[in-house]
Formats: C-alpha cells, structure tokens, sequence
C-alpha cells in the first residue's frame, strides 16, 4: 500500500506559502457566488444555500487562521517552525493533520493569548528595532503571527476535522410530524477534502429532535461515523433509516470540495495539467477547483411490522440505474469545475475527453461567475 505521505510537501518558502494562501482567500471567496448561481437556477434551495454558504465560510476562516500561523514561513525566527503541509498530488488542500494541529491549539488560545505581549507592545518593540537597531525585527514579527493566529482560532466558526450535526427546523407537517435539515461536515482524512453534508427528516417523536436529551446525542455520533468519503449515500441513509425508528431521511446530500489543481503547486496529471499549463495564466489565476455534487432522494415509503402490534415507516431510496446510480448509490451525481477564464477559454479550445458533461464555473476578473454547460 502506498504511503499517503509520499503525497505531501512542506511549503517552506516564505513567497511560496504566501502565493498559496492568497490563491485560496481568492479561490474561497468565489465559493459563495456559486452557491448564489446555483440557488439563481433552482439546484439549491435557499435554505440548502445558506447552510452551504456557512460552512464555506467557516473554511475561509480555517485558511486565514493557516496564514496566519505559517505567515513567517522561511523565515529565520529563531527556533523551528516547519512549514505547512499540502497534498500536492490528491487534492491539493492542506493535510487533515493540519486541522488536527489546528484544534489542538485552539483549546489552548486564550492561555497562549493570556500569556503573549499585546499587538500593540509587539508593535511598538519593532519599531524601536527598526529604528534602534536598524534590523529587520523578525522574530517579533514571527511573535505576532503567533499572537493573530490564536486570535482568529478564538473567535471560532472555523471549519474543524469534524463539525458536528446541527438541527434546522423547516416546518409541522401534520400532527406530531415535524421536518428538520441536518447539516454537518468533516475534513476527510484520506482525500485531505473537505465534504459537507446535508440531511432533510421527518420526526414523528413526540419531543422535538433538538431537545431530546437520548436520541438528538445518538444522531450527531451515528452520523459523524458514517462521514466516510468511501460511504455511498445509499448506505448512510439506509443505515440512519433503520436506526431510528422515528426518523425518516427523506433527502441526503453530499458536496465534495476539491480537488484544486494548480500548475505551481499540484502534480496532477491528464488534460488539467496541459489545460493549466497552456493557459499560461497570470498569478492567481492559475487554478482549477472540482466541485462534486450528490443527492439521494425518497421515493417512496414502505411499512413493516414491528412488535404484536406496532409498524415502522422505511424509506425507499430512488436510484437511476441509466445514470450509474447503482455504482454510486445516489439518485444523481454531479460533477463540476470552477475556473478562470483564460483556463476555461484553453479547455473550451482544446475539448478534452470526459470533460463535455461537466459543468463549469468561469470566473471573470470582475469577480462574476457564470455557468457553461
């Protein structure tokens, strides 16, 4: 078996590591306007875009809490520091021990915070360094990035390895029958991809789910044991079906957020990397992000005795065998792009195999995104 780590590289050079994260600040930021396309075109339902949108913003904070943890990176600050560590060949993020490193740290903010001169005292030290001693005040500066990392790790909302089940009422529908989405999302350790997960239920519990001191604490670990990438959607909701008898998933969705590939960075291979490197894009440019989209929809509800006299509802999973569903064990797979211009215009040209049914994404300089099928 190969060794995943063989897959990684440190980013040890200060310019490099800095390009990085300027690449994926702007990468993030397109993230949302997806969404909002998406919602625009009815293949996201506003609640479905909000809850998306919010995990994507918690990813844009775990990055700039990176950046500023690594923003001295190649420096010389007077002690070892390491580098950040990318998959450079699967996905082209951050390694999942990164994030691991990252809540470590987080529980241990504000004694670091506590014990740390100020902003403004490590300011007012390089000054004097500068002016004093005419040296460039590194390691202060190196104290700094310290100090607004575990600033922004203590503001939270950050995107963890695992971000635990939250409950979103969506409405009664009848007596004793309430229908709530449940999203949650983990960082996959083996992809190194971030994977968000939406699920829409029925209860039929006489305690609302959120406030149910026994079954809401057994949904949220079920359901962060199933977070597996390998896991077909068919297996996770079957699974949750038959667990909790007054649960009903009716609706389960999984968005993949990566790979990003980059000539600079990734050693990716096939069409995308002659697509990049024709493309010959200026800086920040020079990216393409896979956005893979899979739903799996209740058709229909079977009963089935349970006990002398009671019966259980099961749900029916739809699967299109024409669309390889039976493969995938999702009612519908989609798979997309996003990408600039110039790499959309050279892979438009170009037209290599297996891209024609992937949608994309093409972002203008203004920011813009449109949708090409």
């Amino acid at each position: 078996m190969a060794d995943p780590a063989h897959d990684h590289v440190g980013l040890s050079d200060t310019y490099e590591a800095r390009r990085y994260f300027r690449k994926f600040e702007g990468i993030m930021s397109h993230l949302g306007r997806v969404a909002g396309v998406m919602e625009v075109e009815g293949s996201l339902s506003r609640r479905e875009s909000d809850v998306l949108t919010r995990h994507l913003t918690a990813l844009t904070f775990t990055f700039r809490a990176l950046s500023m943890k690594y923003l001295l990176t190649g420096r010389d600050t007077g002690r070892f520091f390491g580098s950040l560590t990318i998959d450079n060949r699967d996905s082209g993020f951050p390694t999942a021990q990164e994030l691991m490193v990252m809540a470590n740290d987080a529980q241990q903010a504000a004694r670091h915070l506590r014990e740390m001169p100020s902003e403004a005292e490590l300011k007012r030290d390089m000054l004097a360094k500068i002016i004093g001693d005419l040296e460039i005040p590194t390691k202060l500066q190196f104290a700094l990035s310290q100090r607004l990392y575990y600033e922004e790790l203590s503001r939270g909302a950050l995107f963890w390895a695992r971000n635990d089940p939250e409950a979103v009422w969506l409405g009664d529908l009848g007596d004793r029958r309430r229908s709530y989405m449940l999203h949650w999302s983990v960082y996959d350790s083996q992809l190194n991809l971030p994977v968000i997960y939406l699920m829409e239920v029925e209860d039929t519990d006489p305690t609302a789910l959120p406030r149910d001191e026994r079954r809401w604490p057994e949904v949220q670990a079920h359901l962060m044991a199933q977070s597996l990438g390998g896991l077909k959607l068919l297996t996770i909701a079957k699974g949750f079906d038959e667990d909790f008898d007054e649960l009903h998933p009716k609706r389960l969705r999984r968005f993949h957020v990566g790979p990003m590939y980059s000539h600079a960075y990734t050693e990716q291979t096939g069409p995308i990397r002659d697509v990049l490197a024709h493309a010959g894009s200026r800086e920040g440019e020079d990216w393409a992000l896979a956005w893979t989209d899979e739903v799996l929809v209740s058709e229909r509800v079977r009963t089935e005795r349970a006990g002398w006299f009671g019966t259980n509802e099961r749900e029916i999973f739809s699967i299109d065998p024409l669309s390889g569903g039976n493969e995938t064990g999702a009612t519908e797979q989609n798979r997309a792009l996003i990408l600039p211009e110039r790499p959309y215009q050279v892979l438009a040209e170009r037209k290599p195999p297996g891209f024609a049914g992937i949608r994309k994404f093409v972002v203008g300089r203004s920011g813009k995104v449109l949708s090409y099928r």
